[in-house]
């Protein structure tokens, strides 16, 4: 995504290819680097920022491009978007399937490593079943962990905020990163001590359905473990997160490796409340960065191709190729340095000047222009991308979208919500913005189809955005549904997008100026360039204009943004039909039953007014020409995915 956060998971890392028995080997001059000795630099828009991308605040592209880099994995998205194994890391099959349930195996391979490290440390059944423990929920004992983080909200705003023209304290655009992420580690700590097991990322419609604890198998190499349904999206959704012996060693003070993988374990299998609190805790926290590298070199070691050797928040990232990695996808590149900038034309320029090599900006008239006028010196990709721009609205933070701000009146606060969204200017975004890019673009119409996919013409016709929001906007209708509720106008609405972001900026002042008339709302500009970070705090805003990047083909990738307490359903959005739905989906495996189900959830996300659709993404990069084989893909990565294939030449 190119918001805070991907649909689900990332997409992970590796090829296909022989299991050959062999560790890491020193005698081996070139390692895991290919004959290239060379050194490249890419611009990005977004710092790095945490190294757990499986965490509540570290699930944002910005993260998971880097660590795509570093780390293996057990699959990854080819050139065509197949699905493909990487065998060298390990495997995965079903072994079995009944009516009710199916039971997989998951097994490392022997050359599965962490490296970075005084030495290289196996990976190995403890990180899989750390990667369970994480993300089922199975294990968690805190229920209503919202309200402690309310409560550290109120606390952390005396310490990070400053007085507003109102008297009333504000956290600072420049230190809100710092607070939420203070906040997260307060409410971590905080469970932890009162002995309660939390961890903040639980994925309830995949890892969510293993619900009871896997098995060690393979001599503690694999794990196997039994889906309570048949799950359609099996293949996509279990893999290794952060190293499990590194949150044992520093969640639980030991000092070997192997103790504290043991440790985990057992913590995970006997649900040892005591262990699994600060197992917890650390996992959700521990591995957040600071302004540089940190000085605990565990907080960021490497399964794959690339160590992270150097970093300064908000400017770089450098990475160098592991010597030791045996997989099958090596470093081509010696080394790789992102570097950070929001604006565009600043890597543009950086292109021109061959300061830089490799560029993926934000896709409009100007930046497309620009790296065209670069000429013969740069190459350029152009096509569909894996983004689509809406606008959601929250439903749970006291704002003008939730019921509660009208007594409970479920239907004053859709009135409202769908007075906005007539008055969203889709159509005249899409002419402004997008159209100068590419004249056949238009307004897309579903939540989870893109334009020219076998299912969006069924999604359309089924879910009625058209109908319901006309793309024109119609200032009739919100006028009549706002004189409806009697709610006084102008409404506030705090407004959550990237000001740094040219077309977001431009966006922003298209929708205030359609929805400012008749004085029917007031938006109130909550823009902010850590945006990302902030999406989880919805006490700073009420509507938010953002993208979504698909990591992953899985029929059921989608459901993590609308289903109840879903990961990214930042909103609050909860609809008892839909989690049905979304569950009914996970099992079925007729295409045609599959695309009935999501028209049929999309309908009920347009009568509920969960959020509108406005556009689908171009994919522009630019590339120095002396770099070969750049080909981006439509789904994250996009241009990091086949970094073994690259080659600098002079």
């Amino acid at each position: 995504m190119t918001a805070a956060t991907a649909l689900v998971l990332a997409a992970c890392n590796g090829g296909t290819g022989d299991d050959p028995d062999t560790e890491p080997d020193d005698s081996d001059d070139n390692g895991g680097v290919s004959e290239a000795a060379s050194a490249i630099t890419i611009g990005w828009n977004q710092t790095f920022y945490e190294y757990n991308s499986n965490s509540r605040t570290g699930n944002a592209a910005a993260n998971n491009n880097i660590l795509y880099l570093m780390n293996d994995g057990f699959r990854y998205f080819d050139g065509d978007l197949a699905l493909q194994r990487n065998e060298s890391f390990g495997t995965f099959d079903m072994v079995e399937e009944t009516e009710d349930s199916m039971t997989m195996e998951f097994t490392l391979s022997d050359q599965a490593y962490w490296y970075g490290g005084e030495e290289p440390v196996e990976i190995d059944a403890a990180d899989l079943m750390l990667y369970w423990a994480a993300h089922s929920g199975q294990l968690n004992t805190e229920t209503d962990a919202d309200a402690v983080r309310e409560e550290v909200q109120g606390e952390l705003l005396e310490e990070f905020g400053e007085e507003n023209d109102d008297g009333e304290l504000e956290v600072p655009a420049e230190s809100m990163e710092e607070y939420l992420a203070a906040v997260e580690t307060e409410v971590s700590e905080r469970l932890a001590d009162d002995n309660e097991v939390y961890f903040n990322f639980p994925l309830t419609t995949s890892v969510g359905l293993i619900e009871e604890t896997p098995e060690i198998i393979a001599d503690g190499k694999g794990v196997t473990f039994d889906y309570n349904q048949p799950y359609v999206d099996w293949e996509y959704s279990f893999s290794v997160g952060v190293p499990a012996h590194v949150v044992g060693m520093r969640a639980l003070d030991i000092d070997d490796p192997q103790e504290a993988k043991d440790r985990v374990i057992a913590a995970i299998q006997d649900e040892i409340t005591e262990d699994l609190a600060p197992i917890a805790a650390f996992y959700n926290t521990g591995f957040q960065f600071g302004d540089t590298l940190p000085d605990d070199e565990l907080l960021y070691l490497s399964s794959g191709a690339y160590l992270m050797t150097d970093f300064q928040r908000n400017q770089y990232v450098t990475l160098t190729a592991n010597p030791d990695y045996t997989g099958e996808f090596p470093a081509a590149i010696e080394e790789i340095t992102v570097t950070i900038s929001g604006d565009p034309m600043t890597h543009i320029q950086a292109l021109q000047n061959q300061e830089v090599h490799l560029v993926q900006p934000q896709a409009t008239p100007d930046t497309l222009a620009a790296l065209e006028n670069l000429g013969d010196q740069v190459g350029i990709f152009s096509g569909d991308g894996p983004t689509y721009e809406h606008i959601d609205v929250i439903f749970d933070n006291g704002g003008p979208f939730d019921p509660e701000t009208y007594g409970g009146d479920e239907d004053v606060a859709r009135d409202v919500r769908n007075a906005f969204f007539n008055l969203v200017p889709r159509q005249e975004i899409v002419e402004t913005q997008v159209q100068p890019i590419n004249p056949e673009a238009e307004v897309r119409h579903s939540y989870t189809q893109v334009p020219g996919s076998p299912n969006y013409d069924q999604m359309v016709e089924t879910n009625q955005m058209e109908q319901a929001w006309p793309v024109e906007t119609d200032l009739d209708t919100a006028v009549e549904l706002i004189e409806g509720t009697g709610v006084e106008t102008p409404i506030p609405v705090r407004f959550m997008y990237d000001p740094s972001n040219s077309r977001r900026a431009n966006i922003y002042e298209l929708v205030r100026e359609s929805v400012e008339r008749e004085g029917l709302f007031e938006l109130v500009d909550a823009g902010d360039v850590n945006w990302g970070s902030l999406l989880a705090d919805t006490t700073i805003y009420d509507a938010s204009l953002f993208g979504w990047q698909s990591t992953s083909t899985a029929v059921g990738a989608a459901g993590q943004n609308h289903v109840t307490g879903g990961v990214n359903n930042f909103g609050g959005f909860s609809n008892e039909r839909v989690d049905e739905i979304f569950a009914e989906l996970s099992s079925e495996t007729d295409a045609q039953a599959q695309a009935d189900l999501l028209a049929e959830a999309e309908q009920i996300l347009v009568e509920e007014a969960f959020g509108t659709v406005i556009f689908q993404h171009e994919l522009i990069a630019g590339y120095d020409a002396r770099l070969q084989n750049i080909e981006p893909i439509a789904l994250a990565p996009t241009i990091f995915w086949n970094y073994w294939e690259w080659e600098l030449t002079e």
